[in-house]
């Protein structure tokens, strides 16, 4: 556990740089999860906590649920940083954080105590774990830079399951999916909007992921927003041929064949401008 003088500067940082997670904790109270945050105090939101990071990109959560159990790395290039500085991961995972060689020593404190490296080190190739048991949101800083932004947050919350985990895996960073798949079974003709709200902008399919039975025709309807898109498959050797920005139906496909397709915006697919038909 920190020290009382440690305690005192975490409990400060928190009234300034930690605030409240209202809607990330109002999901965990719906389905009655304990919260574990920095504090429950202050007015500043996760997204000011990471814009403030001392990372030269923008921080963006980077979700790890998926794959292999994440290592974050402290002072990349003498950066006073975490690399990745925001990370989401499910519940039982372990994270690990590396130390590179720099000059500078550092450590891995979390603000409510709930895990503590000790003091600061510079040793490279120094680690240290914790495995994440509870979901929450942890914030956490190294001591001797914090007050530089080198500060980063492990968001823990369980992965999406729709029964189909293929379309979990793909859709998991996307538009907020919760593991919701549309059920069109019973319609001989389904449309999907694309350039939707969603992923920051415009850029979402809605909706996302659909279920629909064979001989069904799928048509996506341009919304006429977020810039130029298309419908390109991953999983089949369908999809529109051209990028459209104007509004209107540009492509629709009949589904013959039972399976999952997983498709996405080429323009924005990085963003999470993704989307899945299941077909039964």
């Amino acid at each position: 556990m920190p020290s009382t003088n440690r305690r005192a500067f975490l409990g400060a940082s928190s009234v300034i740089g930690l605030g409240s997670l209202v809607a990330l904790g109002n999901r965990h109270a719906e389905n009655g999860e304990t919260e574990r945050t920095t504090s429950d105090h202050g007015d500043d939101s996760l997204e000011n906590w990471l814009a403030t990071a001392n990372d030269p990109r923008t921080p963006q959560i980077r979700d790890f649920r998926f794959d292999d159990p994440p290592t974050v790395y402290l002072d990349v290039s003498n950066s006073k940083s975490f690399s990745p500085p925001a990370i989401k991961v499910a519940p039982g995972t372990t994270v690990t954080w590396e130390w590179i060689g720099t000059d500078d020593e550092h450590n891995v404190v979390a603000a409510d105590g709930t895990f503590d490296s000790g003091g600061p080190d510079g040793e490279p190739g120094t680690t240290f774990e914790h495995t994440f048991e509870s979901a929450g949101v942890y914030r956490y800083v190294s001591e001797p830079q914090a007050d530089a932004g080198m500060k980063g947050v492990v968001v823990v919350e369980a992965a999406p399951s729709s029964g189909y985990p293929v379309v979990d895996e793909w859709l998991v960073d996307t538009n907020g999916y919760d593991g919701s798949v549309a059920d069109r079974t019973d319609e001989d003709l389904v449309e999907i909007a694309t350039g939707a709200e969603g992923n920051g902008g415009n850029f979402a399919f809605d909706p996302h992921a659909v279920r629909v039975s064979t001989e069904t025709t799928v048509r996506w309807s341009w919304t006429g927003s977020g810039g130029a898109h298309d419908v390109a498959f991953e999983d089949a050797d369908i999809g529109g041929e051209t990028i459209d920005a104007e509004p209107g139906v540009h492509f629709e496909h009949t589904f013959n064949e039972p399976g999952v397709f997983r498709y996405a915006c080429r323009p924005h697919r990085e963003i999470g401008h993704r989307g899945a038909i299941v077909v039964e």
